[in-house]
């Protein structure tokens, strides 16, 4: 044989990755070959591959388990890691760790965004004195996580397991996608559980994807394939740039998508009657822009990117369908990363607000709503891009604080001509304030009483003596709010600020 034989030899076999018994029940549960997943991830494939033939003297492990290099996603350059879970399962040994360290160190210095395929059963035990521990261990995966936060977005693609210290690559990454049914995340497998606290679960009630997604909040999105898992990816890096040194690109605007009714048609003026906010968002961003993250968690408050007019803008908008719209410490934790997020790679931000405030009562109390309400208000509050709020029925509490209030510099804050701003709602109020009265009245005195003092409450509250006192900036028709988003986030797109000279803050987390 000769050295070029020899050659094409070794990289076949290595392509091939693991024996043919692990590609089999991958193929039975669903799961894709790690080169067919990045076939699919790239525009034409990946342009170069770093350490392909990391551990070739040993024939069972090609590639060390992990495929690492740099492709083309939207015709952005991206690194890339991904497991290989027909080699041990995925695991990682020494050179595993020090491939991953290397294209995380790529990306760094090129300020490319990183993308994690993870489908690992976590640390080889025969190999942990080598890569565990030390300097270059598997430890410094998530320090290089840290580091390049907010630096160059992180995506990973969750497919198969993420174990042990291992599942601290999705939780450091800014968004994780799981295909349900075979993702999953945990430090401690069922097994380790009922050995060391007597539990007995299953892996999906201890880490799948379903609970991660609804449950735990690790999880962000959650599909039913890796085909949609990896065209979420591809559609979500579309509206960031490369790094927090670019702006996103700019798009084709498209029309919004045409319907029957008007906003004005969909509001109830009734401000407790719930409505649908999906339907508000879908009437002024581009037709079928909208990229939601965390759906299934707490959904009282949407979250997601969209296009207005071609730009990327993140939305974060109360949903009067789900719980009231009333803020709770998991929805308030939802927004505060999703605020981060958009700031740290210059995504203006819209609020859409129709919140009765945050949640009250012991049980929240003792989640410490006060704590996860402060980290919402410090996230929001050091914005720096654009920020639009849109008092779109009401904001009462510590609620209009939350959603960008005018106390914490929007840009601008528009009210609907039905939109109240106060401590608390018209009953609320005057059943805290009247309640002695009211009791002592007789009974068939009572509703007209309450009625009376609403009335008044509400006229003190009037929109258009807030707009007098300049607490908001703009009183607008409904149906014009898409014309007034895409003048202004024009306007506020050469916003140059800085929140406060410091070394950092000390968060409420």
């Amino acid at each position: 044989m000769s050295y070029l034989e020899e050659l094409q030899e070794r990289m076949q076999r290595i392509e091939k990755g693991g024996k043919d018994k692990y590609h089999k029940s991958n193929e039975e549960k669903g799961k894709l070959f790690v080169r067919k997943r990045l076939e699919l991830l790239f525009d034409n494939g990946m342009n170069i591959e770093d350490a392909f033939f990391a551990n070739c003297m040993e024939d069972d492990l090609p590639s060390d388990g992990v495929v690492t290099g740099i492709g083309k996603v939207n015709n952005q350059d991206v690194c890339v890691m991904a497991n290989d879970s027909t080699v041990k399962a995925g695991s990682w040994g020494k050179r595993t760790v020090e491939k991953i360290l290397r294209i995380q160190e790529t990306a760094m210095k090129l300020e490319l965004p990183m993308v994690y395929l993870v489908d690992s059963a976590g640390a080889r035990i025969t190999d942990q004195i080598e890569m565990f521990p030390g300097r270059r261990g598997a430890g410094r995966i998530f320090h290089n996580q840290i580091k390049l936060s907010g630096r160059v977005p992180q995506v990973c693609l969750l497919f198969g397991p993420s174990a042990a210290g291992g599942a601290y690559i999705p939780a450091f990454c800014d968004i994780v996608i799981m295909v349900d049914g075979n993702a999953s995340m945990y430090l401690g497998s069922p097994r380790m559980a009922e050995k060391v606290i007597g539990e007995k679960v299953t892996l999906e009630e201890m880490g799948g994807a379903a609970m991660h997604c609804s449950v735990s909040g690790v999880g962000d999105v959650l599909v039913k394939t890796e085909e949609e898992a990896i065209q979420y990816a591809q559609n979500y890096l579309s509206y960031f740039p490369a790094n927090f040194r670019s702006m996103p690109n700019k798009m084709d605007a498209k029309p919004v998508q045409a319907f029957e009714k008007t906003i004005t048609d969909i509001i109830p003026e009734n401000q407790n009657a719930p409505f649908n906010m999906y339907d508000l968002i879908d009437r002024i961003i581009d037709d079928g822009s909208f990229c939601e993250i965390k759906k299934n968690f707490a959904a009282e408050l949407i979250t997601g990117l969209a296009r207005i007019d071609g730009s990327s803008v993140g939305i974060i908008a109360n949903q009067p369908r789900v719980k009231g719209g009333v803020l709770f410490t998991d929805s308030a934790d939802k927004a505060a990363k999703f605020i981060q997020l958009c700031d740290a790679f210059n995504i203006p931000l819209l609020f859409l607000t129709d919140v009765p405030g945050f949640m009250i009562g012991t049980k929240v109390e003792r989640q410490g709503i006060i704590r996860h309400g402060a980290k919402m208000l410090s996230a929001m509050s050091e914005v720096t891009v654009p920020k639009i709020s849109v008092i779109v029925r009401k904001a009462y509490g510590a609620g209009l604080y939350a959603m960008s209030g005018p106390a914490f510099d929007p840009d601008c804050c528009l009210a609907f001509p039905n939109a109240q701003i106060a401590v608390m709602g018209p009953e609320a109020a005057v059943n805290a304030v009247e309640a002695n009265k009211i009791a002592q009245l007789p009974e068939e005195d009572r509703a007209a009483f309450i009625k009376q003092k609403q009335d008044e409450y509400k006229e003190n509250i009037d929109v258009y003596r807030l707009a007098s006192e300049m607490v908001i900036d703009d009183v607008i028709d409904p149906n014009t709010l898409r014309q007034e988003l895409v003048k202004r986030f024009s306007i506020y797109a050469a916003k140059n600020v800085v929140f406060t000279e410091r070394k950092h803050g000390v968060y409420p987390v």
